[in-house]
């Protein structure tokens, strides 16, 4: 049986290295008392290699939230890929909504999933609508960003990479996504990649990135057909986080 993952974003959290510390060695913890789940934790940029390199471990693995596509260059305030790579990080997340609401293009996207994998690191892609309507117009929201995400991607290197479905009209709605509505979502998304890349995009990796915690969170892995879940608020507590990876664990 294949592992679940889950990938802990901290985004811009907590204040100070001390309390990183104390909040990882917590999630350390928890996450190696659970089986088939697999942590990807990412941290600020600035606690990623102390966190990184103090670590022995094999069930967590480390990401950096995002990196500019250049190797190097007059690029002031961003980090680049090989930067990240050099603190351990294996993972890249790309094209989170609060990136491409500061301005994070498809093109900057796509640039920067060619050069993670140049560099053998995965890239977690997410995409998503930020509104709903009944028309069915986010199916077209979704087909455009996984179009320019996947232009410059080898059908054998669909499975290296990670796809997050982040709905953001989730966040903080009164109810959240159905179980149905992602599998029909991840349907949609992989029959974009075998439009587009051929039958190898049958094995797409989908993630869900919406509101979930550890009373949902079963329904949609056993529902939903993903292989796990980008969470951000539910990482930064220690107690919640654990009560989600037993809930995943269980589901799996």
């Amino acid at each position: 049986m294949s592992k679940v993952i889950l990938v802990a974003n901290w985004k811009m959290n907590p204040p100070s290295f001390r309390e990183a510390k104390r909040l990882f060695d917590a999630e350390r913890k928890s996450a190696e008392k659970v089986k088939n789940v697999s942590v990807i934790l990412a941290p600020p940029a600035l606690f990623l290699r102390e966190l990184s390199a103090g670590y022995r471990g094999a069930k967590i693995g480390f990401a950096v939230q995002g990196a500019h596509y250049e190797p190097s260059g007059a690029h002031t305030g961003e980090i680049s890929l090989p930067q990240a790579k050099d603190a351990r990080a294996k993972y890249v997340i790309m094209g989170h909504a609060e990136r491409r609401a500061r301005g994070e293009t498809d093109d900057h996207i796509r640039k920067e999933i060619a050069a993670a994998l140049s560099l053998k690191m995965t890239p977690i892609v997410c995409v998503g609508e930020s509104v709903r309507g009944e028309g069915g117009e986010h199916f077209d929201v979704v087909r455009e960003q996984l179009r320019m995400a996947l232009a410059d991607v080898a059908p054998s290197a669909l499975s290296r990479m990670l796809i997050v479905y982040e709905p953001l009209w989730t966040i903080g709605a009164s109810s959240t996504m159905q179980p149905r509505d992602m599998h029909q979502m991840a349907i949609f998304m992989r029959k974009c990649a075998v439009d587009s890349h051929g039958e190898q995009g049958r094995n797409l990796k989908i993630l869900y990135g919406g509101s979930i915690d550890e009373t949902n969170v079963r329904a949609m892995h056993e529902e939903g057909d993903v292989l796990g879940f980008l969470v951000g608020r539910a990482s930064l507590d220690a107690s919640e986080f654990e009560k989600l990876l037993h809930a995943i664990a269980y589901s799996a």
